[in-house]
């Protein structure tokens, strides 16, 4: 399994928002991808700012490509995060689990 991990964030007063859209955007396009294992959405409060933490595991290499496209180590966006991003990682990271319980 690999788990793929990607940060954004938003302003403290569109963190709400942008949590309603992840889960009709970003959710359903992790998890309704053949060959996703789970996907952790993940978010904290910093200040003014609300970072989120995403947190998808998959069951190969060729499952992430179905996801991301042939640049695995881009990030995926949708239409409107320009609008709710302050700030975002433009690359993900990737781990490649040996154990897990």
């Amino acid at each position: 399994m690999i788990v793929r991990t990607w940060r954004g964030w938003t302003r403290e007063s569109d963190a709400a928002a942008y949590e309603d859209y992840l889960l009709r955007t970003g959710f359903p396009g992790y998890t309704e991808t053949p060959g996703n294992r789970g996907a952790y959405f993940t978010r904290r409060a910093s200040g003014d700012m609300t970072e989120f933490f995403l947190i998808s595991m998959w069951e190969s290499w060729e499952a992430i490509r179905a996801f991301a496209g042939d640049d695995l180590g881009a990030a995926v966006f949708y239409p409107e995060d320009d609008a709710f991003l302050v700030d975002r990682e433009r690359t993900v990271e990737h781990y490649e689990v040996f154990a897990s319980a």
